[in-house]
């Protein structure tokens, strides 16, 4: 690799295992925040996911308005996008992500904590992540995505307050401060998550990991004569990616996800072991592990289809402030709370 792709791995790895660890000490996790905060009646970890994305969006958009990163080149703000597939696939990540009890990220610092039901969703989910981006799945995701596809100038709240006569600087500021500002306040307006540092910190680290991961793809690793895509924290891919390139790692190159994935693995296990919290777990019964791997192929289709995950497209494409984005979320959050509650909620299993 010449020296920019090095740049990008080496920084890929660098959030990882700050990822790895940060997500292990805090549980960050979005199931974790929506069930704490629907069914147990905790808020804390949805303010620290809500931190997370504020901060994300304001230093993201500082980045952007700096000319330091260009976001139009991201996944997350192409001119076309299918709406109905972006909304059904984050449906069937969010439902599956309730079945495997997490999602890939989460499932990733589980494993290195010794997780093994964890392995399983890992595999299951990178495999079925490949089958939609290049193997059986794929013709039928593409043939949905040319029957519906939508192509539009206006990709993105800022460009949408631009439409109505504001520079593109003042639209970008207008609408990171007012979409940062909300979140934040949301955060901080809860009396136990003010009181609560470690999630606080939590929050703070990882939406400052997203902005560097656009800075770090986005400018330190920028070559014009060897153009690399500009991404930043996401999981879905990247999983399928890194159990491809360990299969098959000749003639393959190291990319920021792959290296990511390897981070947070190595920091969850490092940070587990110096703490004392590693240990194996398993199954309790046939039941729990085909449920774990049916929500880790939902997860894994699902998240193709939507381009992202609760991380890829809940943290980095909602900081982008794309319109696709906050389809692809809106899609999670239903499918969670199909999960979660009501007549389709998954059941506990009973106890082996």
């Amino acid at each position: 690799m010449e020296g920019p792709a090095n740049i990008i791995v080496l920084s890929g790895l660098l959030i990882g295992l700050v990822y790895g660890a940060v997500g292990l000490l805090s549980g960050f996790c979005m199931l974790s925040s929506l069930r704490g905060w629907w069914a147990e009646g905790d808020g804390r970890l949805v303010r620290t996911y809500a931190l997370a994305i504020g901060v994300a969006v304001a230093s993201t958009q500082l980045l952007a308005a700096a000319g330091l990163v260009d976001l139009g080149k991201s996944i997350y703000l192409q001119p076309s996008f299918s709406v109905p597939l972006m909304f059904f696939g984050g449906l069937l990540f969010g439902y599956g992500m309730v079945m495997s009890n997490g999602c890939g990220s989460r499932a990733l610092v589980l494993l290195g904590r010794g997780n093994l039901r964890s392995f399983v969703v890992v595999i299951v989910l990178g495999i079925f992540a490949m089958m939609t981006l290049k193997g059986l799945i794929a013709p039928a995701r593409i043939a949905m995505v040319q029957a519906s596809q939508t192509t539009t100038t206006v990709n993105s709240v800022p460009a949408l307050l631009s439409a109505f006569g504001l520079s593109e600087i003042t639209a970008r500021m207008l609408a990171a401060s007012a979409v940062s500002a909300a979140l934040i306040i949301f955060a901080f307006a809860h009396a136990p998550f003010r009181k609560s540092p470690g999630q606080v910190a939590a929050g703070l680290v990882i939406g400052l990991l997203v902005a560097g991961g656009w800075f770090a793809s986005g400018y330190l690793g920028a070559d014009d004569f060897n153009p690399t895509p500009v991404v930043s924290l996401t999981f879905i891919a990247p999983i399928a990616d890194a159990l491809q390139y360990v299969m098959l790692s000749t003639g393959s190159t190291l990319n920021f996800g792959i290296a990511t994935v390897g981070g947070v693995l190595a920091g969850s296990l490092i940070t587990a072991l110096a703490t004392g919290r590693f240990h194996l777990e398993g199954y309790q019964s046939p039941r729990h592990m085909l449920r774990s791997a049916s929500g880790a192929a939902l997860m894994g289709a699902g998240g193709v289809m939507a381009f992202g995950c609760s991380i890829g497209q809940g943290l980095s494409g909602f900081s982008t402030l794309a319109l696709a984005s906050l389809i692809a979320v809106a899609g999670i959050l239903i499918g969670t709370a199909l999960g979660l509650r009501g007549a389709l909620r998954v059941r506990p299993l009973a106890t082996a």
